[in-house]
């Protein structure tokens, strides 16, 4: 009897650790030895490889450089219960020296980021690539306010789970502080 019970759950007890791997991440592989994507006062393209998404970033702030970041991104496959990406696209451009929200239209995630300097405004312009999946994610989202809290922090984010996905951004624009 306990060996007919061992062969029934055993291929369970398989089938649900395979599953704890799609809902936790491993370590975050930042490009290499802190590559950043970008260098200060110049514009960058960064893209996810295909069914990966946005899972952390890091940024440096330097006022003596324009009032600029130098940025860095890790991606990941998105969980397998979202399914296969069904479209990418790049969402509308937000423009530099002025404040802005936006999260990813129907649906989707954020896969990447393209962006401009302009020593003018001394700010940034955003466009953001966007991936909607086979299967809906959950709309449960809210706006973290950890990162940074100030113009000047560094900023270090991380989606600890498969649960957390980023959806968009917001940002604030000063005149004074540029």
């Amino acid at each position: 009897m306990d060996l007919i019970l061992l062969c029934v759950f055993l291929p369970l007890v398989t089938v649900a650790w395979g599953q704890y791997g799609d809902y936790h991440y491993g370590g975050y592989d930042y490009r290499e030895n802190d590559e950043w994507v970008n260098v200060y006062r110049q514009g960058f393209n960064f893209q996810c490889p295909h069914g990966q998404v946005i899972v952390a970033i890091r940024s440096v702030f330097n006022k003596k450089e324009g009032s600029d970041r130098l940025w860095n991104y890790a991606c990941m496959p998105a969980a397998q219960s979202l399914g296969e990406p069904t479209e990418c696209w790049w969402e509308e451009i937000n423009r530099a020296g002025t404040e802005w929200y936006q999260t990813c239209s129907n649906n989707g995630l954020v896969a990447g980021f393209q962006s401009q300097y302009f020593p003018s405004v001394l700010d940034r312009e955003w466009q953001f690539y966007c991936c909607r999946y086979s299967r809906r994610c959950p709309y449960s989202c809210w706006l973290t306010a950890e990162y940074p809290g100030h113009y000047g922090e560094e900023m270090d984010m991380m989606m600890y789970t498969y649960d957390h996905y980023i959806r968009g951004a917001t940002t604030t624009f000063s005149a004074v502080d540029r």
